[in-house]
């Protein structure tokens, strides 16, 4: 017999033996498992990045490509829409000019601010050991008042949009250079990181949804050729900011996904992006944008909540308040307006070349720039400044030097309203919550009644048993540390130590309880934080002291709006300077990452759009078309990589 044969003759005999043992059990009565049909799994998708679209849409500027193209396509994010009837009034939305700056206080403000920033720049010492010598704006007015512009060409070469043909709209450059004259409203319809929605022409939400979907089809046809009927071959990954309207999102999804056709979308936070983008698994991320600043600790590839807080100023505020000091030092181009377009890119355009914060650069120094508008002569104009680029810069840090009075100057991410579309969001897990955790404090109330005080700690940790003590800043009543579900609460961490409340103080009654906290919030909310305060106080929102140190050694700065000579070193300085004593011994290094992997800061939170779009995890982000049209919002509640 051989080997073959005699295995054969095994295999059928252990058959025999299992058959023997099933028959045994069946007559004992023993239920044996019923094995489930082997279902296929559903083959995966092979999503090509060359068909992704990453959309970054900034307050200034739309930066917008396929996920694998190196650099994405960055245009001015700006709509001139003509008018539909003639005689009609024409509108400009405003650039650097803004609410609040025409206020009484606002010059005392400014000045205020302005003595702050001399201080500081005389009270650090130069690299060589030596303190600086201000240098009044007289001494630089004295010289401007007398120069007078050098024609260059009888021509500037810069002409106006041709609008003979009457296109109904124009975008980007285009509409910059409309001619005032033209029949034109401009609108730019992203404002401080949100929707522009106001009460003038062109204001509503409807309006400002037609603008972003107008410009975007622009550029999606002309720069990335695509067209629009192919879109439905096309994902979308879409950046928003950290601290993010609920509804403006939703709206912007159903205008993707709908209306332009995209067949599917993945929404994420810019602060995340921007750590994929630079190759980081932890940091604090501040994006110091044209219009806003926002700020948030990312660990992992999550936006910690309690971190996030946005300061609405940004570089065109430094533009502004360069000008103010030109106009001191005696700026030598006086037709120069804050209300005019071309005005406002030469002015952005001499801050990015004039603006530093090199505290060793002293003196007066002489520099020149160019003018080049439509139907006028180019020319030449030579100008002396001083401490007037230094000062400019460090307004980020003084924000009173800005003169901004009355005005919301920093935003905490608030609890949604509640949307009837998603019927089971915070708000019902609130309230069921709330019923379960009213039965187990009242067992725990039962068990403290027998000591003194006891029922006082109880009362302070159940977070759901005083719903209202949620929206309270950490360390005013709140537990501050878990409910990650619950991402409306608004909470502003122990660098608020002012508003602690008392033990005593919790027996107040709820009206009284609720109006400070409003209080509370509505004194935060009106003061502006200087960019190094901000930083420390949104590390220090962190829940652990192993997380503030990896946030404390890995502070990456993104954006256009702190892209000045010796940034990287100014913020060390001040960071390590006026961080708490007790984690100087703890943290090893503390690191500044202004240009990681050596790359443009504006670029990086679109370059990690483009890398989320290549991962692997991403596959189940992605919310398709027919879902969106069955399910709504619901999607991104059940489908966003933050909680929503």
């Amino acid at each position: 017999m051989t080997q073959a044969d005699k295995e054969q003759d095994n295999g059928k005999e252990k058959e025999k033996e299992r058959d023997k043992e099933k028959e045994k059990e069946q007559q004992r009565g023993v239920k044996r498992p019923i094995a489930p049909p082997v279902i296929p799994e559903p083959p995966q998708e092979q999503i090509q990045s060359n068909f992704i679209v990453v959309i970054h849409p900034g307050s200034r500027t739309l930066r917008i490509g396929r996920a694998t193209d190196t650099l994405p396509v960055t245009v001015p994010h700006v709509i001139a829409r003509r008018h539909k009837q003639s005689g009609q009034p024409r509108y400009e939305d405003p650039w650097l000019l803004r609410d609040g700056l025409n206020k009484p206080e606002s010059n005392e403000q400014r000045q205020n601010g302005l003595k702050m920033v001399d201080q500081a720049i005389w009270s650090k010492k130069m690299s060589n050991g030596v303190r600086r010598t201000p240098v009044s704006a007289e001494q630089a007015r004295a010289y401007n008042c007398q120069i007078r512009p050098a024609v260059l060409d009888s021509s500037s070469r810069v002409k106006w949009t041709n609008t003979s043909h009457h296109p109904p709209h124009l975008v980007g450059e285009e509409a910059l250079y409309v001619n005032p004259s033209d029949c034109y409203n401009i609108h730019w319809p992203m404002m401080r990181g949100q929707l522009n929605v106001h009460s003038g022409p062109g204001g509503s939400l409807t309006a400002v949804l037609a603008d972003l979907e107008t410009i975007w089809s622009h550029v999606l046809q002309k720069h990335l050729e695509i067209p629009l009927k192919d879109l439905k071959y096309y994902r979308c990954i879409l950046l928003v900011p950290d601290i993010y309207n609920r509804q403006h999102i939703k709206e912007v999804v159903n205008m993707l996904l709908l209306n332009m056709g995209f067949s599917a979308i993945i929404v994420h936070q810019e602060s995340v992006c921007a750590t994929f983008g630079s190759g980081l698994s932890s940091a604090c991320v501040v994006d110091v944008g044209d219009q806003k600043t926002s700020l948030c600790c990312v660990e992992d590839g999550v936006s910690h909540r309690n971190s996030r807080l946005c300061l609405a100023y940004g570089g065109s505020d430094v533009t502004r308040t360069f000008f103010w000091l030109l106009q001191r030092a005696g700026f030598p181009y006086r037709d120069c307006q804050l209300s005019s377009r071309l005005d406002c890119q030469l002015l952005q355009h001499l801050k990015e070349t004039f603006c530093h914060l090199n505290q060793d650069i002293s003196g007066l120094q002489d520099h020149e720039f160019q003018t080049r508008f439509p139907e006028a002569p180019a020319l030449l104009y030579q100008v002396r400044l001083g401490d007037e680029k230094l000062q400019a810069s460090m307004g980020l840090f003084y924000p009173t030097t800005f003169g901004i009075v009355g005005q919301k100057m920093t935003s905490l991410q608030y609890r949604s309203q509640g949307d009837s579309e998603d019927p089971h969001d915070e708000h019902y897990l609130l309230a069921t919550q709330s019923k379960q955790d009213q039965s187990s404090k009242s067992a725990a109330d039962r068990k403290a009644v027998s000591r003194p005080g006891g029922g006082l700690d109880g009362e302070m940790s159940s977070q759901g048993g005083m719903g209202e003590l949620s929206d309270l800043p950490r360390g005013c009543g709140s537990s501050g540390g878990g409910g990650g579900g619950m991402q409306g609460e608004m909470e502003l961490g122990p660098a608020q130590g002012e508003c602690l409340m008392g033990a005593g103080e919790v027996e107040e009654p709820l009206s009284a309880h609720v109006s400070r906290k409003t209080a509370i919030m509505s004194q935060f909310e009106s003061k502006a934080l200087g960019l190094d305060k901000a930083i420390l106080h949104s590390i220090d929102c962190c829940a652990s002291d192993e997380t503030k140190r990896k946030m404390y050694s890995s502070i990456l700065v993104v954006g256009g709006g702190l892209m000045f000579h010796g940034a990287q070193e100014f913020l060390l300085h001040r960071i390590i300077n006026k961080m708490p004593p007790s984690f100087r011994r703890l943290v090893d290094n503390v690191e500044v990452i202004t240009r990681p992997k050596d790359m443009d800061p504006r670029l990086i939170s679109w370059k990690g759009g483009a890398v989320l779009a290549c991962l692997d995890t991403t596959q189940e982000m992605w919310i398709h078309q027919r879902e969106w049209q069955r399910f709504g919002v619901r999607m991104l509640r059940e489908r966003a990589a933050f909680v929503w």
